[in-house]
């Protein structure tokens, strides 16, 4: 299958009209990674309705944001141009049914992992639904998101979506809604990936001698300038890799224990695998 995609730049520095005011069904970190960009941006804290059941977490939010989040969804959910749902796949169809009597005007956007669009328009009554699968460096505004539209979904809905998402990283609109499970795969599940890397660098470092923090250091520091350097250049990857690997040299050794080992396709069938699931859950938690 063929994916078509549209990359769109991180929201820059140019002043942007003022979002409508904007629910959050569950209050927790990526609730929280939004929230906080925006008001970083200068979106006051009166402009958020946040339903969250965990006192904890409603207690967090009135600390880091001065917001006052409500237990249970209510009519003050009516002024609210824009629900996102930040809810637990398994909770998704249940919290709808408090929220729809609400909310029947907004424009929903998801970020539950795995809940098909289908599922959420019956569920809420209404086709203006924007499914989107982020991931965690979005807390720290380094994420990657993609996004899927329904057909009722307008050029203005959008643009919104792109500008409340904006302050968390980069943004991806897919044609097709079953690519948001390749989406899963490859960034959604990929900080995990990263980290095992991470993991496995440190180790190999402490058991060369590195200290710990050395190893760590080390492992964080070259995934962090690779990174960088891939993203800005003009090669594509594997063109940046054979220009560090001389034939005979210790990254050659390095990767020719790892072709021999046949890594880079167990790795393809590990995201293949989480591919699969992410179509799964959306089988079991889109039925509700």
């Amino acid at each position: 299958m063929t994916i078509a995609v549209t990359f769109l730049p991180r929201t820059g520095p140019a002043p942007l009209p003022p979002l409508p005011p904007v629910a959050f069904i569950g209050g927790g970190n990526m609730a929280s990674a939004i929230i906080g960009g925006l008001i970083q941006q200068g979106t006051p804290a009166d402009a958020f309705e946040v339903v969250e059941p965990f006192e904890e977490a409603r207690a967090k939010l009135a600390h880091s944001f001065g917001i006052t989040a409500r237990a249970e969804a209510s009519d003050a959910l009516a002024r609210c141009g824009v629900v996102v749902w930040a809810v637990k796949p398994q909770t998704f169809a249940e919290a709808a049914r408090s929220v729809r009597a609400f909310a029947g005007d907004a424009l929903h956007l998801s970020v539950a992992a795995g809940i098909p669009s289908d599922s959420i328009a019956r569920w809420l009554g209404t086709e203006r639904v924007v499914r989107a699968m982020p991931n965690t460096p979005a807390l720290v505004g380094q994420g990657m998101t993609g996004l899927y539209a329904r057909p009722g979904v307008e050029s203005t809905d959008r643009a919104m979506v792109a500008q409340l998402l904006g302050p968390t990283g980069e943004l991806i609109w897919v044609d097709a809604e079953p690519a948001l499970d390749a989406v899963t795969a490859m960034s959604g599940s990929g900080p995990a990936y990263v980290f095992y890397f991470i993991e496995a660098m440190t180790e190999a470092g402490v058991e060369m001698g590195l200290t710990p923090e050395q190893a760590q250091q080390l492992a964080i520091g070259t995934f962090t300038g690779a990174s960088a350097l891939a993203h800005s250049a003009t090669e594509p990857p594997s063109v940046l890799r054979e220009r560090v690997t001389s034939k005979g040299g210790t990254t050659y050794a390095a990767i020719t224990s790892m072709q021999q080992a046949d890594v880079k396709a167990q790795f393809k069938t590990a995201i293949r695998a989480a591919q699969k699931r992410a179509a799964e859950l959306g089988e079991e938690f889109g039925r509700g």
